[in-house]
């Protein structure tokens, strides 16, 4: 299986890129998902973000980029405060996200989906495109393919790229391999790694915890809202604590989905399916 493992150590400033401060959020008045999370993110680190399920991993991506009401805490990017902003403003501000479901648009073309990602700066979209395509090379061959006509790797391909398009100092992801065979999954692991060595600064949820740590810099196991442990990735997967109350779960967890109704579909070099 291919792997990809990322540096285990990023030069460090004073400053995070992104910080949550203590973050309080949840949907429902008084019933809150986040109970005082803690995340930092520096510049050019890959951070991953795992716990069970329930944990608030993909609350903690929405409250960041604004989907989700914060009740306590902050977030900040570059020393600037941006709790509760809307997705457009931070977007402008450098911060991409890339949700688990729903992440193109069926109706529209490839090359037109990432036009989308770009409508504030339309003009930068040739530069931005040449570089999304330096990624996902496949994209600049089928540009004109409706993004419908996709599978789900393909699709995630074209919410990463678009999601790049505004050049972003922040990526989000939402658990990019969910739904994906497991070749599929190590395809997309490849990406963001590759995403993340250009320069990218990446904050990933992911339920494929092992995986996950395997390539990340740096991780966050979330429990009931908080960060319950954090280290490299390579000492979470060695940490007995870890390993007994949270890996053996989230495999389970893993396992489960898999059994559920077949999503994946047969890979090509390429990495798209004919």
């Amino acid at each position: 299986m291919a792997q990809a493992v990322a540096s285990s150590t990023v030069t460090r400033t004073d400053e995070p890129v992104l910080r949550t401060d203590d973050l309080v959020a949840g949907y429902l008045p008084g019933v809150n998902i986040l109970n005082g999370c803690t995340v930092d993110a520096y510049d050019g680190e890959l951070i991953g973000i795992i716990g069970p399920n329930g944990a608030g991993k993909s609350t903690l991506l929405k409250a960041i980029f604004g989907q989700v009401r914060i009740r306590g805490g902050a977030i900040w990017l570059k020393g600037e405060e941006i709790t509760s902003l809307k997705a457009d403003k931070l977007v402008a501000k450098g911060v991409g996200m890339v949700p688990q479901n729903n992440n193109v648009f069926p109706s529209l073309s490839i090359e037109e989906n990432l036009e989308m990602g770009i409508f504030q700066s339309p003009k930068k979209f040739a530069e931005r495109f040449e570089f999304v395509t330096t990624l996902f090379p496949e994209l600049e061959k089928r540009r004109r393919q409706r993004a419908g006509s996709l599978s789900g790797g393909e699709r995630q391909m074209v919410a990463m790229s678009r999601a790049l398009m505004m050049d972003p100092s922040v990526l989000l992801l939402d658990e990019p391999s969910a739904g994906l065979s497991p070749v599929r999954q190590d395809e997309t692991f490849l990406r963001v790694a590759e995403i993340n060595r250009a320069g990218v600064t990446v904050i990933m949820v992911e339920q494929n915890a092992r995986r996950c740590l395997q390539i990340c810099h740096r991780a966050y196991v979330l429990d009931q809202g908080k960060d319950a442990y954090t280290g490299t990735g390579r000492e979470l997967l060695n940490d007995p604590r870890v390993t007994e109350l949270y890996l053996g779960t989230l495999a389970a967890d893993e396992d489960a989905k898999r059994k559920g109704p077949a999503t994946a579909e047969p890979p090509t070099a390429s990495g798209f399916t004919a």
